[in-house]
């Protein structure tokens, strides 16, 4: 299974293609909007979100609300378009017309964006050209991909869930998760204006998102991603390419602003004795082989254990500030202070809508990779089988 996306941020549209679903599985519109939606909340986000509605339209691969097994096509529509038909049109602009007046061409790269690099890169004077595809903007269709993946995983007993534990160095008690399930602590976060699953916390992190936005800064925070009723087995040690933790590391690191991922405790696990690292292995005949703790995070070997798979990554604070750092603008080489786009305050909480949604493409591209079923029901059953095995190795 595979995706690619297209657009731009101020574009008149966000596209993807998924390809490699099977066919059989039970798909609507709502499904995807749901998750949409969630990505545009969340305290702290700037004036985009009220701008914006993110609504998907399905436009292949899909018949009366079941995949055909064909590639499926998703298009976001930007309401913002409107604005932007003359700046961001595909035709060439007319002979008549001054480019300098429509374009509203950027020549002064921001700090901590990828403008100045990506114009050396492709060798664009007008650094809108980088922006707009840079934007984050383009994390509303893989969000839309990855609730397509959260569909299948449902149908296969799997099921994630991503949640904030940490902004701005305010962290969340991690006993408000232990012993909870993926759907108990869905129900939390979706209530909370962080996406926290601790009350109390929460209530902070709104005070220090509220006081960096008033000092026109930003700030970060740490979001974990748990996946729920993953067979074990999925992955493989044989090559580095086939690892399950490696290419989990990878989506979540590919994610605009994500400069770290660890693993179960990560890097706690520098500062203990490997006796307070390791996952002791139990057996019972109700439920096979299991761990009597999860330190590993549902990894080992490059393979998942049939344990929960937990996975935080952490989000460096957004660049674009209202108390603007000094850059230099590349045509007169003179120093300024960068200018703003449009910006968010903290967006930790809808980043954690999508490191959810990012992870469950990747945990359901591996088990397609593994388990070659065209088909939904074969899948369910190889799962099953699988399942079964693990139990009675």
């Amino acid at each position: 299974m595979r995706y690619l996306t297209a657009g731009e941020s101020h574009g008149p549209q966000l596209t993807t293609i998924i390809e490699g679903l099977p066919s059989l599985l039970p798909l609507q519109a709502e499904q995807i909007n749901h998750q949409l939606k969630r990505r545009q909340g969340g305290h702290g986000r700037g004036r985009r979100m009220q701008i914006e509605t993110d609504t998907v339209k399905i436009t292949s691969g899909v018949r009366h609300g079941q995949t055909l097994g064909s590639p499926i096509a998703l298009v976001v529509t930007n309401d913002d378009w409107t604005h932007w038909t003359k700046i961001m049109g595909a035709e060439p602009l007319p002979e008549d017309i001054d480019p300098t007046e429509v374009k509203r061409q950027i020549t002064r790269p921001r700090p901590g964006h990828a403008d100045l690099v990506g114009g050396i890169k492709y060798g664009h004077r007008d650094l809108r050209n980088i922006l707009e595809r840079s934007s984050a903007r383009e994390t509303t269709v893989r969000v839309a991909t990855g609730a397509v993946a959260k569909v299948l995983l449902e149908q296969l007993g799997i099921r994630v869930v991503g949640h904030v534990t940490e902004i701005g160095g305010v962290v969340a008690n991690a006993q408000t998760t232990e012993g909870k399930t993926v759907e108990e602590i869905r129900t939390i976060i979706e209530e909370d204006a962080c996406y926290c699953a601790d009350a109390q916390a929460s209530e902070k992190m709104v005070e220090a998102i509220d006081a960096a936005k008033k000092a026109g800064d930003s700030i970060g925070g740490i979001v974990e991603v748990i996946v729920e009723g993953m067979p074990a087995g999925v992955g493989s040690y044989v090559h580095y390419d086939r690892k399950l933790d490696g290419k989990l590391a990878q989506a979540m690191l590919s994610i605009n602003a994500f400069k770290g991922v660890e693993f179960g405790i990560g890097f706690d696990a520098a500062h203990v004795p490997g006796s307070q690292v390791h996952d002791e292995i139990i057996w019972d005949e109700e439920k096979g082989y299991t761990r009597r703790t999860n330190r590993l995070g549902g990894l080992e070997g490059g393979m998942s254990t049939g344990m929960p798979i937990v996975v935080r990554g952490v989000m460096k604070p957004i660049p674009t500030l209202y108390k603007p750092l000094q850059s230099v603008d590349i045509e007169t080489k003179e120093p300024f202070k960068a200018s703003v786009e449009r910006s968010d305050a903290c967006a930790v909480p809808a980043a954690s809508v999508v490191a959810e949604n990012v992870i469950a493409f990747e945990i359901a591209k591996a088990i397609l990779d593994q388990f070659h079923a065209d088909q939904l029901p074969q899948l369910q059953k190889q799962i099953e089988e699988m399942r079964q095995v693990a139990k009675e190795f």
